[in-house]
């Protein structure tokens, strides 16, 4: 899927490129060569009564995704629902994935409705409660706690979080609730019976070795 979102992103620089993944079948990720894109790339786990959801891809413009711009906070809704907007992609539980960008000294809320909520610094830093986070830091924040960010320097940060899924098993690209289902899926992967989309499906990358794979 990478290589067809760099040529989606090659067609249209300023696209965003949304793909919905289900544990059902998972697709490991093309390097392309020859180019150089600037993004991030995020996966979202299902809820349980989703995981078996058939693949799907959807890809979307800038323009169609909801943005806000109030002093030096520059916002786009990339998925989900926050701050008064929802987002066309489409998603399976409450959560949001918003994208900052922030002059030097502005200041921007957290959404606080969510139970999990986090904050990658993209680019730049962002001082919060005395503390300052450089490009990088991943941070993780308490439920309910009020987290106001100021910019330190102009700062590019993506912002994410929603309702809690439970626990899941995580090996390689395989995400589920249940060991067996990632079982089965190791060894559907092995013999080739995943099925890769269209307009990547011409590299296999083999299954890393695994104590017990």
């Amino acid at each position: 899927l990478d290589a067809l979102a760099a040529a989606l992103a090659a067609r249209t620089p300023e696209a965003i490129v949304a793909y919905h993944v289900p544990t059902k079948e998972r697709f490991e990720h093309a390097r392309a060569h020859g180019g150089k894109v600037h993004g991030i790339q995020a996966w979202v786990a299902l809820p349980s009564e989703a995981e078996e959801t058939e693949p799907s891809f959807a890809h979307h413009a800038a323009a169609e995704l909801p943005t806000y711009e109030e002093g030096g906070l520059w916002a786009r809704l990339i998925a989900g629902e926050a701050f008064g907007a929802k987002a066309r992609v489409n998603t399976f539980s409450p959560m949001f994935y918003v994208h900052w960008r922030l002059a030097l000294g502005t200041r921007a809320q957290l959404p606080a409705e969510y139970p999990e909520r986090a904050a990658y610094v993209a680019e730049g830093a962002v001082e919060i409660g005395g503390r300052v986070h450089s490009a990088g830091e991943l941070l993780v924040f308490a439920p309910g706690r009020p987290v106001l960010f100021t910019a330190a320097t102009p700062a590019t940060v993506m912002l994410l979080g929603g309702a809690a899924v439970g626990e899941r098993f995580i090996e390689w690209n395989f995400v589920s609730s249940s060991r067996d289902r990632i079982e089965q899926a190791k060894a559907d992967w092995r013999a080739g019976r995943l099925k890769l989309p269209d307009l990547d499906n011409q590299e296999f990358i083999p299954l890393p070795h695994s104590p017990g794979s």
